[in-house]
């Protein structure tokens, strides 16, 4: 009787910590989003982002920049997605906090880098737009997006 309302006593804040925060899953939506960003340089980008799901919370990633394409993979907790991806040779992380609407909110950084840009993220609610394609272009010699 007393291991029951031992489990009883610690499982119920468990449960109670559980059900404040947002599965991982809902930390984004699958689909497309419109890129706004600044690079580390000041320079400006625009672009597209299709996340795709691909584990409870674990997410494919492909930025178009231009006729660039980026890709990495992220994952989710809550409120926050961070996403681990290559430019060129050059390893980079961004981590995003997502807002009410739906869009993302972020900053990036290229490995051993001391400079940082930011990057929005707004799901693109246009109807059935066409996802980033693979392109052969090779990433920019100045590694920024």
């Amino acid at each position: 009787m007393k291991r029951s309302a031992m489990a009883a006593l610690v499982a119920g804040p468990m449960m109670v910590g559980l059900l404040g925060f947002a599965a991982p899953a809902e930390a984004q939506r699958n689909g497309l989003y419109q890129v706004s960003g600044v690079n580390p340089d000041g320079s400006p980008y625009t672009g597209q982002m299709l996340v795709q799901q691909v584990g409870l919370a674990s997410w494919r990633v492909a930025w178009q920049i231009g006729e660039t394409r980026y890709e990495g993979y992220g994952m989710s907790a809550g409120p926050v997605f961070s996403v681990g991806f290559t430019l060129g040779n050059h390893p980079g992380i961004a981590i995003y906090q997502l807002g009410t609407d739906g869009s993302m909110t972020g900053q990036w950084t290229l490995i051993g880098s001391s400079a940082i840009g930011t990057e929005n993220l707004v799901p693109w609610d246009a109807p059935a737009q066409s996802a980033p394609q693979q392109q052969s272009s090779q990433p920019p010699a100045n590694p920024a997006r």
